[in-house]
């Protein structure tokens, strides 16, 4: 007896079809950015012409190629007094009295036009931006990090709920998480938390930058014993990062390292 109308058989072809579909549909829309990127032209983030590319094959020649000598713990570029130690060179501040966090890795000074980079991705969404400065720290990391001890951890320095809230992201975040999956290392947005919205450190001067930042931190996961890798976008006089890996010393953690796509140079 054939079945009928009705019978749940007859549902089932047209129902396998409208399944297959939507799996289709959310492959292409899952692929399509990684596909657009190769198809699609763009604008080069820094002079504007047409590039595959965040940056195009002339910019990146032009302004990422920065042989500097820099201090092995806080990246300031080696122009003045400066001594060697096991683990690099060391700024004479640095050699002096050692910060809390362990060294510093970073592409480039913060200067024109680089600077341009980071103010899009902080205040204009450029998250795209993140990943490119990921993936040179990640490049980077292959020859400046000791292969025995690699990070356990990856880490952004975080945002006030306030401020989250006022910008939508946290530009560190676009830089951590791509950096994470370049060098096989789990990322934790949440690791730290900013118990205090303080001022913006641009407009304060080095001194008081220390102050507003201190005690800002909290460590919300256990990091006994773990070498955690700390990430930011611009590093200028390292208040920040230095009250936070602060905070990872005290909660028990082993070595803090901190990626900074750029660094400024001390006046």
């Amino acid at each position: 007896m054939p079945p009928s109308p009705l019978h749940p058989d007859r549902f089932r072809p047209a129902a396998r079809i409208r399944v297959a579909g939507v799996r289709v549909c959310q492959g292409v829309r899952q692929q399509w950015p990684r596909f657009a990127q190769f198809v699609l032209p763009n604008r080069c983030s820094l002079c504007g012409n047409l590039s595959q590319t965040t940056l195009c094959a002339a910019c990146d020649a032009a302004y990422w190629n920065e042989p500097r000598l820099r201090c092995a713990v806080c990246a300031v570029p080696l122009n003045g007094s400066w001594r060697t130690a096991a683990r690099g060179y060391r700024c004479s501040d640095c050699a002096e009295a050692p910060p809390p966090f362990d060294a510093t890795l970073t592409l480039a000074d913060y200067r024109a036009p680089l600077d341009l980079l980071a103010r899009r991705l902080k205040f204009r969404a450029r998250v795209a931006l993140g990943h490119e400065f990921a993936l040179r720290l990640a490049h980077a990391a292959t020859d400046a990090l000791d292969p025995a001890d690699p990070p356990d951890l990856i880490a952004p320095v975080p945002l006030s709920r306030r401020r989250l809230i006022e910008r939508g992201y946290n530009q560190a975040w676009q830089i951590a998480k791509p950096l994470a999956r370049a060098l096989h290392v789990r990322a934790d947005a949440t690791l730290a938390r900013r118990i205090a919205h303080t001022a913006p450190q641009s407009r304060l001067d080095r001194e008081t930058r220390r102050r507003n930042v201190a005690g800002a931190f909290a460590v919300t996961k256990p990091v006994r014993g773990l070498h955690v890798a700390v990430v930011d976008d611009v590093m200028t006089s390292g208040a920040t990062l230095e009250a936070l890996a602060r905070t990872l010393k005290t909660a028990g953690a082993r070595r803090v390292t901190n990626f900074v796509a750029l660094r400024t140079p001390k006046t």
